[in-house]
């Protein structure tokens, strides 16, 4: 009965062990799991910090956007406006040396 109890005791020895070493893979485990959830923590605050930048940086962009269009637009009206005040101009100055042409060319002021 001896030899017996001594080979339960070895069993019993190996049992704690191995149970003993599976808490010691999980605690490894837990400090692994902790660490990666404190980086996953990190890279999440990272991307809303990110996210809220990029959002700021978007509406920026659009303002700046709709704005350059309203400059675009006020510009091409305004060359279009001062385009007809040269062609305008263009046909004033025809016009009026036509008419100076006239003149020059009329009886009335040669015999004056």
């Amino acid at each position: 009965m001896t030899q017996q109890g001594a080979v339960l005791q070895g069993y019993n020895n190996e049992l704690v062990k191995c149970i003993e070493d599976l808490h010691m893979q999980r605690e490894e485990l837990n400090k692994q799991i902790q660490q990666a959830e404190e980086e996953r923590n990190k890279l999440q605050h990272e991307i809303q910090v990110l996210s809220e930048q990029l959002d700021h940086v978007c509406e920026n962009l659009a303002q700046k956007v709709a704005s350059r269009n309203e400059l675009d637009k006020i510009l091409a009206e305004t060359e279009a406006a001062y385009m007809k005040i040269l062609d305008s101009s263009r046909t004033l100055l025809n016009v009026l040396k036509k008419e100076v042409g006239s003149l020059r060319h009329s009886p009335d002021l040669k015999h004056s």
